[in-house]
């Protein structure tokens, strides 16, 4: 019988921080198994009982966090599961692939990193929603299993526990990196609202909150949003590495890339512009709340640091996360098998 690999962060795991199981699965591995990843999903789903996210990966594609840093690997396909089965309108749902075209490049200049750094590499970011109905936020749903935000934030709907799986994060542990585990605090809370414009984005499917703007607009009470969330994400030093290579491929924070605060602080220290003129008065007065005001984003950095001096003092630059632990993400996931029958 045929067998179809996938990784398996259980319900319970991260010292019982995970409120549902997450399966991650290779696009490759369901190619060899000869299925559609709709098929795949389906096959995941009977393996495991409990509400469960499942989210189909292509390793040789793109996409773009929330934010607008490209990331090379790309959720193609996301799912929910529950009690073995996934819904057959809302709980399978596969994500838009984005061609490339100099109208759109314009249109969303964060896309000028596709050029620099993964030309050639095909991009999925979210939905289209014309193929399919789906519900806000770009969410799969089935029984008690909610993956949102495609496929980067996942809930039992039941007992309302939450997890955060920024998109970084979920791509070391299919490439068997190391996770980052705490949670989300007030720093990152603030950060998720950082959005940039993007047709089929991660998050939204329109256009609708550009570099600078805040897709919260909840002033000082967005560091409160999420704080008190789990949330398993890239080591700082992998997190660092993609922001600065965005930076270094021109991108600046307020203009074209949206002004998280990861990526303010790894641009003020290493020299990189900001531009904190294009920030509104609302996402300012978020960032404020959490002490990246404007007047801090125009002081110059006494010693501006290298790419290589960034990494190796990631943990101590890049803010975000409580109680922050490392761990090699195959501590963390159990690889698994679904029978295909």
């Amino acid at each position: 019988m045929v067998k179809l690999k996938y990784k398996l962060v259980p319900n319970g795991s991260a010292e019982g921080k995970m409120p549902l199981n997450v399966a991650l699965v290779n696009l490759k591995d369901v190619k060899v198994c000869g299925l559609t990843p709709e098929k795949a999903c389906a096959a995941i789903a009977k393996s495991l009982d409990g509400p469960t996210a499942i989210n189909i990966f292509d390793m040789e594609a793109v996409t773009t966090t929330s934010d607008g840093i490209m990331v090379d690997s790309a959720i193609v396909a996301m799912a929910a599961s529950d009690r073995g089965k996934i819904h057959r309108e809302y709980g399978f749902v596969p994500m838009a692939e984005i061609e490339y075209d100099d109208e759109l490049i314009a249109i969303e200049p964060h896309l000028k990193q596709w050029d620099t750094n993964y030309k050639g590499r095909r991009l999925y970011r979210g939905p289209d929603v014309a193929d399919k109905k789906i519900p806000v936020h770009n969410v799969a749903i089935s029984g008690r299993a909610c993956n949102n935000n495609s496929g980067t934030e996942m809930m039992d709907l039941v007992t309302m526990g939450e997890v955060l799986m920024p998109y970084i994060g979920q791509k070391e542990i299919m490439a068997d990196g190391e996770v980052a585990i705490g949670l989300t605090g007030e720093i990152i809370s603030v950060a998720i609202g950082m959005t940039v414009k993007e047709k089929f984005g991660r998050v939204f499917s329109t256009r609708r909150y550009r570099a600078g703007d805040t897709a919260h607009g909840s002033k000082e009470m967005a560091k409160t949003l999420k704080a008190e969330i789990p949330c398993i994400a890239a080591s700082k030093r992998v997190h660092a590495g993609y922001i600065i290579k965005a930076l270094q491929a021109g991108m600046v924070p307020g203009r074209d890339i949206g002004c998280a605060p990861a990526v303010l602080a790894i641009a003020k220290i290493m020299g990189f512009p900001i531009n904190v003129e294009n920030i509104t008065e609302m996402a300012q007065a978020e960032l404020d709340s959490i002490g990246f005001t404007a007047d801090w984003m125009r002081e110059k950095a006494e010693k501006h640091l290298t790419a290589e001096e960034v990494l190796a003092r990631a943990d101590e630059i890049v803010p975000g996360i409580v109680g922050m632990e490392v761990c090699k993400a195959s501590e963390l996931a159990e690889i698994r098998y679904a029978e295909i029958p």
